[in-house]
């Protein structure tokens, strides 16, 4: 980009080196808009009057109406300060405006250092919005755009994207605010310029990507219309000590690492115990009543052997490599066992105890941060339950032993919220390939996880909780690769938490915390599950759902009811009920009563026996317009739950034999009876719920989520 504007880096390093030695934090406007016109960033002409007379002459040249503007670097908030006159129509008014902006600044200010007072172009018409960019402690720069002018702090209607964004991401913030239609041209007004606003919105998020200082930035408003975009104002905060995340480790060098640890030949288990009730007894028990097939090797002091296992002081006595070692001795000790684990050269250690960052002793994790950094072993926890790999028998934890195997990995970073998913898995009977904690998160975190799960061939979902990511920005960078080949679910808790730091910037005030996540997450082909309850049940029922081919939503149900609330909840999720082709109306017509509805949702009305199920259903899967079925039973005496839960397992597995494999899921409404029948259609790849209209379709919405956002839609 700035290859086209030949010395723009130079001309941008000159006023910001002009701006640090002068020991200021913001630009001037005139600084302002040389940095714009370097990157092309279209800005109206101005000119800097030091005098009134200039001031009339700069205008006349430049053609009436003008604003005219304060330029003070002790004065950022220009309006409130009486630093503002717009629609300057004469060199008289000019000359008038000068003074009175003068002497409102000095009376605002005394001691402001005033530059002089710039005249601009007055912009008439348009759409006013707002592109400007922040400087996130997770995700690094952030390019945002939202409706502009006065109504930007009132409305708070913006998007974010990761800086530098695309073509295509600045397209899809155009889309991304609840107000898009505005820009379509509203009552017979003209629609804005897509291809300049998205232009603008590129060009910012490369030049805060390009002088990582600029730690804030707002065009606003900017004027929006037909055949361009120009931005009134520009405001730039600057910090001249920020420095950027250091890049991530290679992803090479994570996966080897992970492979070690969580596919290990050898586990030692340091502080190891023959008491029970011990965390080094129920890790000693777990390993080897989970079934784990390589070597184990217990760390005591003073035993010689531990549940039949030759016992040893330190890992350095151990003859053999080993892969990985599990803590369980309290925190105070965990430094000096874990400089023996790098003599020994362990790549992993996995640090169960607690009373570290999380306990007010965060000497204690930087210490064991350092000794990792050392020796380079990677750690996992402090503070966690562990973790299970399903293919390799291991249940490196102190939690029960687990060994539902399946193809879903899951992990915490919460240990409670660990228990929650493995009670749930087993309640479930939901096979996992491996249940991780991530606790305090002194160094192995959800993107190594991500790059460890997207080779793993006995993974296909990855469902991750977290409070915060350490690094979001290398988070969305792996997940937006991971998510092309596996669905990645994330529930972030603290969605409500307070924003950003206050900021100075418009768009600083704007980024509430929740809604960074929200936008990147979605940038990076994630889904985002609004409760726990959610992340477990998308983790289950997401890997069970073919991939559909298309949009085409149909709803066959026999309560009418239920019908309307599948409805609301088709909408909810982002699909499409498909409209009824006449021909296939009259097809399902033949099938149901004349009461019943045709069109969409199907309603062939409670009183119907099974086959009329069995026939709406055969039909729905043999069209090749329809690319979805959601069910709504209803319990009858005439049709049972498990007649309707085994006739709708057989009439699939009789249409996929046919080639017909699409995404069927089902709401029960009944008595208890119809828990089984659910459980049944579950187990046979149907995800069914009782007495939920929701839950079905949000599993649903969560496939197509997914299925668009990898480009196989």
């Amino acid at each position: 980009m700035s290859d086209a504007i030949p010395n723009a880096k130079a001309t941008i390093r000159d006023v910001l080196d002009r701006v640090k030695a002068d020991k200021r934090t913001s630009l001037t406007a005139p600084e302002g808009k040389l940095v714009c016109d370097a990157y092309g960033i279209p800005v109206p002409k101005e000119g800097l009057a030091k005098s009134a007379a200039e001031a009339a002459r700069i205008a006349g040249d430049m053609g009436f109406p003008v604003v005219m503007k304060i330029v003070s670097p002790d004065i950022l908030h220009k309006t409130e300060a009486g630093g503002v006159i717009v629609g300057v129509k004469t060199a008289d008014d000019a000359q008038k405006a000068y003074e009175t902006i003068l002497a409102n600044a000095k009376k605002y200010k005394a001691d402001a250092k005033i530059e002089g007072i710039q005249v601009q172009q007055m912009l008439t018409g348009g759409t006013e919005v707002i592109v400007g960019s922040i400087t996130d402690g997770s995700f690094g720069k952030l390019v945002a755009f939202g409706l502009g002018g006065v109504l930007v702090e009132v409305l708070k209607d913006v998007t974010f994207r990761l800086a530098p964004a695309t073509k295509e991401d600045a397209l899809s913030m155009l889309d991304g605010i609840q107000a898009h239609e505005m820009l379509k041209g509203v009552r017979g007004g003209d629609a804005v310029s897509r291809e300049a606003l998205s232009d603008v919105i590129v060009k910012v998020s490369q030049l805060v990507s390009d002088f990582p200082e600029i730690v804030e930035l707002d065009l606003n408003p900017v004027f929006a219309t037909k055949n361009g975009a120009i931005a009134a104002d520009v405001r730039i905060v600057v910090d001249f000590d920020y420095k950027p995340r250091p890049a991530p480790r290679s992803n090479d060098e994570i996966v080897t690492a992970m492979n070690r640890i969580m596919k290990p030949q050898a586990v030692a288990v340091i502080g190891a115990s023959a008491e029970d009730g011990k965390i080094g007894n129920s890790v000693m028990k777990n390993l080897v009543n989970g079934g784990y097939k390589g070597e184990i090797y217990p760390i005591h002091p003073k035993a010689s052997e531990i549940l039949g296992y030759k016992a040893y002081k330190s890992v350095k006595d151990v003859p053999g490599v080993i892969d990985t070692a599990v803590f369980a001795i309290p925190a105070k000790f965990v430094a000096a066992a874990l400089a023996e684990c790098g003599e020994k050269k362990i790549p992993g250690a996995v640090l169960i105890p607690s009373g570290f960052a999380e306990a007010g002793a965060p000497e204690l994790q930087a210490e064991i941060v350092e000794v990792g950094k050392k020796y380079n072993i990677r750690l996992m926890g402090p503070n966690i339950y562990g973790f299970y790999y399903t293919p390799a028998n291991l249940c490196a934890t102190f939690c029960t032993a687990y060994d539902v195997k399946g193809h879903a990995a899951l992990s915490s970073q919460s240990g409670g919220i660990g228990m929650a998913i493995i009670g749930f898995s087993r309640s479930a009977k939901m096979g996992v390939s491996a249940i991780v904690g991530l606790g305090n998160k002194s160094d192995i975190d959800e993107d190594d996880l991500l790059a460890f799960f997207e080779q793993d061939p006995n993974t296909n979902l990855i469902a991750q909780h977290c409070e915060d990511l350490k690094d979001g920005r290398a988070f969305a960078e792996a997940a937006k690769r991971v998510s092309k080949k596996k669905p990645v679910i994330v529930l972030k808790a603290g969605r409500t938490s307070a924003g950003a730091k206050a900021a100075s910037s418009h768009t600083g005030a704007l980024a509430g915390n929740d809604k960074i996540y929200e936008d990147v997450l979605k940038q990076s082909g994630v889904i985002r599950a609004r409760s726990l309850r959610q992340l477990l049940e998308f983790a289950r029922g997401v890997p069970v759902l073919p991939t559909p081919k298309g949009e085409n939503v149909v709803i066959i149900t026999g309560a009418g009811g239920s019908g309307v609330l599948l409805s609301d909840a088709v909408v909810d999720n982002g699909l499409s009920l498909m409209t009824m082709p006449a021909d296939l109306d009259a097809a399902f017509r033949k099938f149901i009563p004349p009461f019943g509805a045709a069109g969409n949702p199907v309603d062939i009305t409670g009183g119907e026996p099974p086959i009329t199920y069995v026939n709406t259903v055969k039909l729905g899967l043999s069209d090749d317009r329809i690319h979805a079925l959601i069910l709504g039973y209803w319990h009858t005496i005439v049709t049972p739950p498990m007649v309707f839960a085994r006739n709708m397992v057989e009439v699939k597995k009789e249409m996929e034999a046919k080639g017909f494999v699409k995404p069927i899921v089902a709401s029960l409404a009944g008595d208890v009876e119809v828990e089984e029948a659910a459980e049944y259609l579950y187990q046979n790849g149907i995800p069914a719920y009782a007495y939920s209209t929701e839950l079905p379709v949000e599993v649903l919405g969560a496939k197509y989520k997914w299925a668009r956002g990898a480009g196989l839609l």
